[in-house]
């Protein structure tokens, strides 16, 4: 099953047909949107607090420092290494605490500070630092409308502030304000990451989706709760790591929810792939690939006996050949599977990724009885870190 830039192919699980238009019949936009405000945000009518005035006069820097925590920086980060090659302007990402980070820059920049609340200790411990150490670096805040100390600092600097719906929360930004601003810098077109209108009326999407959630359940109802994906394409790395915090945060509770984990590929053949395949059985398995683009051929002169099949071979050769016989040892030993196969790399097919797996994400938590919209014990941990600050 395939739309124009991505293959899909799903769990060989045998469903129930009645589940199955249940679900597809709740699969009206205007109905989602009524109850996860957030879906307005993937649509091409999505109304942003920003002006293309504003962000021409934005787009005159050549280099960016983006600074968040969690899902105000996943997801631009993901856009910007999966479309790199697109894109010709420099961004360093600050998204983690470092007592070694470098904060030094002698080219002007400009300074993206993304934090819903306006309150996120890590993300202000890092302006803070790159303040002391950039001077002539200009300044913009992306935080909800509210009396914060994000909104305090940027009076103080005065910095641009663009407002933060407080509808949409962190880890389903990603096509609003807070992704789709750092896109447009990178020289990248928004309009073609929104792809909700188009996708709900594509048959096929809709069926791959609504299969696809049905077999996941399946799973968890097995035992089954470790979803482990199989990544072969290196510059989906960070949106790997977007889809693991939309999931783990949304479905994580009351006893419930699936343990995402990245396995990088090939290389964790040789460590991991035993345990895959004759290991505890309470894992189900993702691949994620791109389809093979032109590389370099192995050297004729350097091809020793044993290896003579590598001949007009090159590397992408060698990881489909890895993945394929992966897959087809799955397939022996009845380990449940999907795929995704990126067709081309553009803006069209991240933004059905990111589509895809937000849907999911809302139909597993129906399905399990969770609120996929809260994450009450995180602040458990940023109450006990503030006290004992």
């Amino acid at each position: 099953m395939r739309t124009k830039n991505i293959n899909y192919e799903n769990f060989n699980y045998k469903l129930n047909k009645v589940q199955q238009k249940k679900i597809v019949s709740s699969l009206n936009l205007n109905k989602l949107i009524l109850k996860y405000p957030l879906l307005k945000s993937l649509c091409s009518n999505y109304k942003y607090g920003v002006t293309k005035k504003n962000l021409k006069k934005l787009k005159k820097y050549k280099s960016y420092n983006l600074i968040g925590m969690g899902g105000s920086i996943l997801g631009a980060q993901a856009i910007y290494d999966f479309l790199i090659k697109k894109i010709n302007k420099k961004f360093i990402f600050f998204n983690n605490l470092k007592s070694n980070e470098n904060f030094s820059n002698d080219k002007k920049s400009l300074n993206i500070v993304v934090s819903k609340s306006g309150n996120t200790l890590e993300t202000f411990a890092n302006i803070n630092l790159i303040l002391s150490h950039q001077k002539k670096n200009d300044n913009l805040i992306i935080t909800e409308n509210k009396n914060s100390i994000l909104n305090k600092l940027a009076t103080k600097i005065k910095a641009d502030v663009i407002e933060h719906k407080n509808y949409i929360g962190g880890r389903y930004s990603v096509l609003s304000e807070v992704g789709m601003v750092p896109a447009e810098l990178m020289g990248l077109k928004e309009k073609k990451f929104k792809r909700l209108n188009y996708l709900i009326k594509n048959k096929f999407f809709i069926k791959f989706l609504v299969n696809n959630v049905l077999c996941i359940y399946k799973n968890i109802k097995q035992g089954k709760r470790n979803s482990v994906i199989l990544n072969y394409d290196e510059s989906s790395n960070n949106f790997l790591e977007w889809y693991k915090q939309l999931t783990a945060e949304s479905l994580g509770k009351s006893n419930k929810g699936l343990f995402p984990i990245i396995s990088t590929m090939p290389k964790d053949n040789h460590s991991l792939l035993q345990l895959y395949l004759d290991g505890y059985k309470n894992n189900f398995f993702t691949f994620f690939s791109s389809k093979k683009f032109k590389s370099n051929n192995f050297s004729k002169l350097h091809l020793i006996n044993g290896y003579k099949n590598l001949k007009n071979k090159n590397i992408d050769d060698i990881i489909y050949a890895q993945k394929k016989a992966t897959q087809n040892i799955f397939k022996n030993k009845k380990i449940p599977f999907r795929c995704f196969e990126i067709l081309n790399k553009n803006e069209e097919a991240l933004g059905e990724l990111f589509c895809f797996f937000i849907l999911e994400t809302l139909l597993l938590a129906k399905l399990l009885k969770v609120n996929p919209l809260d994450q009450p014990s995180v602040e458990l941990i940023k109450k006990e870190t503030k006290k004992i600050l």
